[in-house]
């Protein structure tokens, strides 16, 4: 989207007009008298309130233009179901529930699916620590969740698991001009039972290393540094850190054989 003018789904918003309260007023007047024209008028008429809202979520991947028209469903509805009575402003009306089609489709749509129950109680769970933040100013606890809700503490984590995006394993999560450190490094699966024989090979290889391969070797798989972060703690050069790692790999190897 432009800064001052924008084009999506072949809608150009500086040719879009608005509507004064009174002549809003009269339009809906006519969509209860069953005018479609007016209806349409009042459709057109709105459509910036609906790329207003598209502001929000510019930093996602979602499409926009899917987003746009999603949102064009939620203004119409608004419309067909806004009441003249309620005595407010049809914007303050129309943003919750263009906002709530929006992000029923996002939540409808994600990469990985999730039952809706699940979905449904996790926005339960925003809800109410929310609720609890502003009534109290501190974090809910999740036994409090958990009685309010009556689920388990498994259920919570789960429900609020199901709200974040998913990334790759191959998403860098480190770089400072040295090796890059992505997440399927910090991945362990500790389900897994290692041969206790292969855990005692191990321990007798490294026992030939030197104290400073063994310190590399430590820093590097065990605490996830880069090479640049023990170049500067061993007051040393990535590229001597680089080839110490590699000689104690090495080393290992021989040894393991």
């Amino acid at each position: 989207m432009g800064k001052y003018k924008v084009q999506i789904s072949g809608v150009n918003t500086s040719d879009l007009e608005s509507f004064s309260s009174n002549e809003m007023r009269e339009l809906f007047l006519k969509v209860k008298e069953g005018d479609t024209y007016a209806r349409d008028k009042l459709v057109q008429g709105n459509l910036k309130l609906v790329l207003s809202i598209l502001k929000r979520f510019y930093q996602r991947n979602d499409n926009l233009d899917d987003l746009f028209q999603i949102g064009c469903v939620g203004l119409m509805k608004a419309i067909d179901h806004f009441d003249l009575s309620y005595d407010v402003k049809f914007s303050t009306y129309a943003v919750p529930m263009i906002l709530g089609e929006i992000k029923r489709y996002i939540r409808d749509n994600t990469s990985i699916r999730v039952s809706r129950s699940l979905k449904d109680l996790a926005y339960k769970i925003l809800k109410l620590k929310e609720e609890y933040f502003s009534c109290y100013g501190k974090e809910a606890s999740i036994s409090y969740l958990c009685d309010k809700l009556d689920v388990s503490e498994y259920e919570i984590d789960c429900a609020l698991s199901s709200l974040k995006d998913p990334i790759s394993m191959y998403e860098a999560i480190y770089n400072d001009g040295g090796d890059t450190i992505y997440l399927y490094d910090q991945i362990e699966d500790k389900k897994v039972n290692y041969d206790y024989s292969n855990q005692l090979a191990l321990k007798d290889a490294i026992y030939y290393l030197d104290e400073r391969e063994k310190h590399i070797l430590d820093e590097r798989f065990v605490m996830g540094k880069s090479q640049m972060e023990i170049a500067d703690e061993l007051d040393i050069s990535q590229a001597q850190v680089s080839r110490l790692e590699k000689k104690a790999i090495h080393e290992l190897k021989k040894v393991l054989k």
